[in-house]
């Protein structure tokens, strides 16, 4: 029997530690400061704080006189350029606060983070501010505030191939800590023993540190720090100067009217909540604001009107920005007449003024006239994520807030949101506003009133247009159901789908949804890094939901400045290959978000060119992040967003449907089936590559049966009889901003008779052209939904009361024929059970 070698165990005198981690957007606690505090057994660093800077500790712990150098966290989901420099700095700075050089690194991750493949790259950046060697001296702490078994653990290793990697890394050392039980120090005591392990395996070398590093790190902190109270002396010189005017005689405006402007997530409805004193504007949504808002308040003995207005992505040109939001962002200023006497500019400081940032702010900034940087105040947000630090430091660290404070003339004001009692920071505000005030030669920003008219013009007819698409959908749904009404839908135990879009356009989460599965990837992140990494091939996957086996393929996006699409056109065909014999949709995926181009419509009419013209007849417009219109109808996107989106849609045939992101409201999702499958029978099967590559012999053989010609002059005699027996009934057309679930599930038939399908299967019923009058009476109810072609999709609408009751009774029958009853779902629970029980779903967006 051979003898087990044993590692041989000694005791180090002294225990140098570096906590290192980051922050889940999901808002689990990075617990490094916890942790910190139960390894020395004493409360020494703060843990209702940030830490903002790198902090050192030692006490004496078991024999050993234990170092402990608690670091700022990063974003977990952000690059390191999302990381603002002066926390780079600090973490650079950790490892020179226990000279010679830190035993161990602890990467502390809480047990249950949700640990993404985004985790990796964003970890692997953010240790290289450390020299090479990091991991060679890590071990993976998960950290808990409850008891955890090593199963639940191997659970969570085995879930995140993200959290496998970095084990790999650590040479799989990793020690599960207790932080809610402080008076359990065998945890503590068995952590030391890997460490020193850990040391004893590295030859007793600790990761050791270059003093010239360190000495050019303390440099820099101490020229920020220099140059940050020369900057605050002269921001308090200027505020004397302004102020001494104010009191001399210059009366202040008794009635003050702010403008707020800023990127989404910023934190901007809330400031705005917090300076008028009162839940003014809505916090509690993806979108808090889609229009602008204005709230009205007396506030230190002052008069405030404060509009908000419509966030832009804080890395998005002033190009990728919505028509819709562009329009609402420039009529913000024009709803405080004469004009305002502050611009807010909010910046948030949870994440670093990067390039994009910077360049988003810039561009966006310039749909107004060069005036308005004289009236512009930077309100900096979250001011908790300040800490220790003071902005005059966070502004020298960084290249970009240095530009953006000297545009607007070094003004600028730190708002705490989690300390909204705090009426010091707002009064404090308002005296900067009325300084500025003071200074200026204009007494407020002028605004062009013609333009405002020429804005508000706009603005109508875009909901005019949006009634008439409205109503134009509306009647070609009612026409439809008519002609392809009846009790018959088809029998189908395959559903593919093809989804095409540009890069970041929700295509992956468009499938998941679809799918009832995270397969392409994680639903619950942010937008702007949900399609990060981005696809360079095809993906397909699968799901039989209640016996219906639906396949998607997920084709891969082009960028916005790609003019070649050589590439693409050769996976979109891949894409089709995959799901033989043919997809029955192609899911054009279009994110309300963002504007959509004459690029945008010439790289969709180019990839689908292969396919010949037909292929539109099986194409639907999906809009993804329908909660970017909160409570506006899609038609007034369609409407206000141009010619090159309302061409795709006309080419669509007018079928579209709304998906947002939640991933737990299903039913907009099951309303996206019936809209396939009546597309489905109308096309009578679905898309075949013989359209475009059958002989000329096969040709005239296919013409024999049905031409093109033919089929046009058949479609239009049957929407002109359906027109004129709609134009008898004259039906009002439904309010546009009230919306409701769509309840009607009724699908087409063929639009040729009895002549054989494509794919050699009959899908529709004998029965199929009912009586006009009967069709009226039943399924042609005035519509209650914004439509595409139904309706938009139930969780983007605003639901109103609706009476199922003049609905046919055998309506949630045939809704059952979508899906058996192993689907059961319910608008108000928004639950769904597949046969996928294995699948154990906790995210959301």
């Amino acid at each position: 029997m051979a003898c087990q070698h044993k590692e041989p165990s000694y005791h180090l005198p002294e225990l140098r530690i570096v906590l290192i981690g980051g922050k889940s957007i999901r808002g689990e606690l990075s617990h490094k400061s916890a942790t910190g505090n139960a390894i020395l057994g004493k409360k020494v660093f703060e843990t209702k704080r940030r830490t903002a800077q790198s902090e050192v500790n030692q006490q004496d712990v078991h024999g050993r006189r234990v170092t402990v150098v608690d670091t700022p966290a990063w974003w977990w989901h952000y690059p390191l350029e999302n990381t603002s420099k002066l926390d780079q700095i600090e973490i650079k700075n950790s490892v020179h606060l226990c000279p010679p050089g830190p035993h161990a690194f602890l990467l502390v991750i809480p047990v249950g983070l949700i640990f993404c493949d985004i985790f990796k790259p964003s970890l692997e950046e953010h240790l290289k501010l450390f020299d090479k060697g990091v991991f060679d001296h890590t071990i993976v702490l998960f950290s808990t505030d409850a008891p955890c078994s090593d199963q639940s653990l191997q659970y969570e290793i085995n879930t995140w191939p993200a959290l496998r990697w970095i084990l790999q890394q650590c040479g799989n050392r990793k020690h599960v800590f207790n932080i809610s039980n402080s008076q359990d120090r065998s945890q503590v005591i068995a952590l030391f023993e890997k460490i020193e392990a850990m040391n004893a395996k590295n030859a007793g070398n600790f990761y050791s540190t270059d003093a010239v590093t360190g000495k050019a790190v303390k440099d820099q902190l101490e020229a920020i720090s220099e140059k940050a109270a020369k900057r605050f002396a002269e921001v308090q010189y200027q505020r004397r100067k302004l102020r001494a005017s104010i009191d001399g005689g210059k009366t202040p405006p008794a009635h003050l009217r702010l403008v707020m402007v800023g990127a989404q997530w910023s934190a901007k409805s809330s400031a705005g909540n917090i300076i008028l004193k009162k839940d003014a504007f809505s916090v509690y949504h993806r979108r808090t604001t889609e229009y602008c808002e204005i709230g009205h308040s007396v506030v230190a003995h002052r008069h405030l009107t404060v509009v908000d207005s419509p966030g832009w992505f804080y890395n998005h040109t002033l190009q990728d920005t919505c028509e819709m939001d562009k329009s609402e962002i420039k009529r913000s200023m024009y709803l405080c007449p004469p004009g305002p006497h502050a611009i807010l500019l909010v910046v948030g400081l949870s994440s670093a003024f990067n390039a994009s940032y910077q360049r988003a702010v810039q561009e966006h900034m310039s749909m107004f006239s060069e005036e308005v940087w004289n009236h512009t105040i930077v309100l900096f947000t979250r001011g908790d994520w300040l800490g220790t630090k003071t902005m005059e430091e966070r502004i020298e660290s960084e290249k970009g807030l240095l530009w953006l404070v000297e545009r607007s003339g070094n003004r600028y004001h730190v708002l705490n949101n989690t300390n909204n009692r705090d009426e010091k920071q707002v009064t404090e505000l308002l005296e900067k506003i009325e300084e500025m005030w003071a200074g200026n030669r204009e007494p407020h920003f002028r605004v062009d009133m013609g333009q405002a008219q020429q804005i508000e013009a706009k603005k109508e007819a875009e909901q005019k247009m949006a009634k008439k698409i409205m109503q134009m959908t509306q009647r070609q749904s009612r026409m439809l159901k008519e002609l392809f009404g009846g009790d018959e839908r088809p029998r189908l135990t395959h559903l593919r789908m093809v989804l095409i879009g540009r890069k970041e356009s929700g295509k992956s989460m468009a499938g998941n949804r679809i799918l009832f599965e995270d397969v392409f990837g994680p639903n619950w992140m942010k937008k702007e890094f949900l399609d990060q990494t981005g696809i360079s091939t095809a993906v397909k996957h699968h799901n039989d939901i209640g016996g219906l086996n639906i396949t998607v393929v997920e084709a891969p996006g082009w960028d916005k400045n790609m003019i070649e699409t050589g590439w693409l056109k050769s996976e979109v065909l891949h894409s089709v290959s995959m799901c033989a014999p043919g997809p029955h949709a192609f899911l054009l995926v279009v994110p309300i978000s963002k504007a959509f181009t004459e690029r945008d419509l010439t790289a969709v009419e180019e990839l689908l060119e292969p396919f010949g013209e037909t292929v539109w007849r099986h194409c639907l417009v999906l809009f993804t992040w329908g909660d970017w219109l909160k409570h506006r109808p899609i038609e007034e996107y369609i409407a206000g967003e141009g010619k090159a989106l309302q061409q795709l849609v006309e080419k669509c045939r007018n079928e579209y449907h709304v998906l947002n992101c939640n991933f737990y409201i299903h039913q907009e999702v099951l309303d996206l089936f019936p809209k396939i499958y009546r597309m489905v029978a109308k096309n009578k099967g679905h898309y075949s590559t013989m359209e475009v590559s059958m002989t000329k012999m096969q040709k005239v053989a296919r013409q024999a049966l049905l031409t093109e010609e033919e089929w046009n002059r058949r479609e239009q005699e049957l929407i002109d009889h359906m027109l004129r027996a709609i134009a008898l009934e004259n039906e009002p057309v439904p309010p546009h901003v009230k919306m409701a679930a769509s309840l009607d599930g009724v699908f087409v038939p063929s639009m040729s008779g009895d002549l054989p399908s494509e794919a050699g299967t009959t899908f529709w019923s004998q029965r199929a052209h009912a009586k006009v009058s009967e069709w009226l009476n039943t399924w042609a109810r005035p519509s209650e939904v914004t439509s595409g072609v139904d309706s938009m999709s139930a969780s983007v609408s605003c639901v109103e009361n609706v009476d199922e009751s003049s609905l046919p009774d055998d309506n949630q029958q045939q809704k059952r024929r979508i899906f058996p009853e192993k689907v059961q779902t319910t608008i108000d629970n928004a639950t769904v059970s597949t046969n996928t029980g294995h699948t154990k779903r906790r995210y959301s967006c």
